[in-house]
């Protein structure tokens, strides 16, 4: 296909050579078909190379978590929390030799992760005015805090949350699977989604 690309590529930047050059204006019909004909074969690479042939998708549980938002103008500045679980759909164009997307067997590990940053978690963001409070807290043995560099929220939980799975899905399968999506709801009416590319 690549090289299928460049040739038409070629002919089509050789038909608008020769058309300027000559003035003949059928030449460019040709460099139009051409075009379409790249077009068409750039798409193909790009989708054999991104878009997945296979999906499976995986429900896990979080956990339940405290988090704030201290800059909001709202109820969401204080203190609340949310059991939170997510969606997690992995993409791949070759099967394992079991003819599994992914070993759902094999997602203990990042279950484990998930827990360990969220489950009986306070999560805080980096820059919270009170992150010493929060520090002195952790100290005293009032809340097991965890801080989020890039802040906190559903949209940065979900980040995050995509950002370790695709981590833990490329070393588990060499590198043969990629996670397509990840949909995180801290209840039933509020989920983020956080998208591959």
């Amino acid at each position: 296909e690549s090289a299928c690309a460049l040739t038409s590529a070629i002919i089509f930047i050789t038909s608008i050579y020769l058309t300027i050059i000559t003035k003949n204006y059928i030449i460019i019909f040709i460099g139009i078909s051409g075009f379409l004909s790249l077009l068409t074969r750039l798409y193909r690479i790009y989708h054999n190379k991104y878009m997945a042939k296979f999906e499976s998708t995986k429900m896990l549980d979080l956990g339940s978590c405290a988090f704030r938002q201290p800059r909001a103008n709202s109820h969401c500045k204080f203190l609340h929390g949310y059991k939170l679980y997510g969606k997690f759909t992995f993409g791949c164009n070759e099967l394992d030799k079991n003819h599994w997307v992914v070993d759902f067997g094999g997602l203990k590990g990042l279950k484990n992760k998930l827990e360990q940053q969220f489950d009986h978690k306070t999560c805080i963001a980096a820059d919270d005015p009170e992150i010493d409070l929060f520090r002195e807290m952790h100290d005293k043995g009032i809340c097991d805090l965890r801080v989020m560099h890039t802040g906190t929220g559903i949209e940065r939980i979900a980040e995050w949350c995509y950002d370790v799975g695709r981590v833990y899905i490329e070393e588990m399968t060499r590198s043969r699977c990629w996670i397509e999506r990840v949909e995180i709801w801290e209840h039933e009416k509020n989920s983020v989604v956080i998208t591959r590319g």
